[in-house]
């Protein structure tokens, strides 16, 4: 079976985490999170970066420094992994579900605006597959209404949109570095922040609620519990773990772009007969080969379609079910306007399998089996 994904691993992941273990500091801000920092505030010209023990945290960590709480709302795509919406519903927000663009899969910037009332505190914009949102407008009704912008780009490590990185395209950008992800540490994230505006704040909140951190650059004699915090902090093995990949983030990110072409040049022209959709790359975006989908005719095509690779030893799957669905975003949230294409789009997508180290002969294999359903 070719497997959806597997980790990516490159070979000096074991000889970084023997180096913290040797050095006895496993806990949380060793010197490979440093290195890390380092690493992610030069590579994304960052005014601070703090590893996380996920994006989930980042995103909560964004939510607090945003100051969103009870009675707010926060507008966002349905069409996003849940986490996106949990930081804010822990901070007693409402959430404003709103439609996605049929081609990116993205937050529609054109349905924003209307979403938007004197109780809004933020958008959540998602960069899905490592495409940017249409960010130049959203920037402009975010400075119109005052409001900021919370860079969901979990999936969005090594893109960029008009030059600029992804994770620097708002107020506050959190990567994810899950198993799943281009780089990563097994479970871990980032939080970004473009100024330095709110980095003490971030040290506070990460730091369970102490001025640890501005014990240790000499600035108070001893620290203390300060604000409302929690642990965020990951362990030094894993960033260990991470630095090793951090490393050599181009060399994994040329080798799923390979594959990415691959599947894209074959599966073209199955697009160009109208029998499946390919991704859009949007001009001005720069993606991160982080997944590669087609999109069927509908649902049932595609459980078919997935039951097909199976059958050829072809692990694909289907992504997520819209939020505002679900029973928790019934709960803490509603949808503006009318859902032409969150539900729709959502019910077509499938993801074929894409890592680090897939090799061309399986790539080929993948393609086949799609080729074959097509033409039965």
């Amino acid at each position: 079976m070719i497997e959806f994904n597997k980790a990516p691993f490159t070979g000096r992941e074991i000889a970084y985490m023997q180096e913290a273990m040797n050095g006895h500091k496993l806990c949380g801000d060793g010197p490979f999170t440093k290195k890390c920092h380092a690493f992610l505030t030069e590579r994304f010209g960052a005014a601070a970066a703090f590893l996380t023990t996920s994006c989930t945290h980042a995103l909560e960590m964004a939510a607090l420094l945003a100051g969103v709480g009870p009675g707010d709302e926060v507008i966002l795509p349905s069409y996003t992994f849940c986490s996106t919406a949990d930081a804010f519903v822990q901070r007693g927000a409402t959430l404003v579900f709103t439609d996605i663009r049929p081609d990116t899969m993205n937050l529609d910037e054109k349905k924003i605006e209307a979403a938007i009332t004197p109780r809004t505190k933020a958008i959540a914009v998602v960069d899905y597959a490592g495409i940017a949102c249409e960010m130049e407008p959203i920037r402009e009704i975010a400075n119109h209404y005052h409001l900021t912008i919370v860079e969901d780009a979990a999936q969005g490590f090594g893109a960029s949109y008009k030059g600029k990185p992804l994770g620097m395209l708002g107020d506050f950008g959190c990567f994810s570095f899950h198993e799943t992800k281009n780089i990563s540490m097994g479970e871990g994230g980032a939080l970004l922040l473009p100024d330095l505006s709110h980095r003490e704040a971030a040290e506070i909140i990460r730091e369970k609620g102490t001025d640890r951190s501005r014990f240790f650059r000499g600035q108070v004699d001893k620290y203390t519990w300060v604000d409302y915090g929690s642990s965020y902090l990951p362990s030094d093995l894993g960033a260990a773990y991470l630095y090793a990949q951090l490393e050599v983030c181009d060399e994994i990110n040329a080798d799923r772009m390979r594959t990415w072409n691959h599947y894209d040049e074959a599966l073209r022209p199955l697009a160009e007969k109208g029998l499946l959709d390919v991704p859009c790359i949007p001009e001005g975006c720069v993606h991160n080969a982080h997944m590669y989908y087609i999109k069927a005719k509908d649902l049932a095509e595609r459980t078919a379609l997935i039951a097909h690779l199976k059958a050829n030893n072809v692990q694909a799957v289907f992504h997520y079910i819209p939020l505002h669905s679900a029973p928790a975003g019934r709960k803490y949230g509603r949808f503006s306007g009318a859902d032409e294409f969150t539900t729709k789009e959502s019910e077509r997508l499938v993801r074929l399998p894409l890592y680090y180290g897939l090799t061309e002969e399986d790539s080929e294999t993948v393609i086949r089996a799609v080729r074959s359903f097509y033409k039965a």
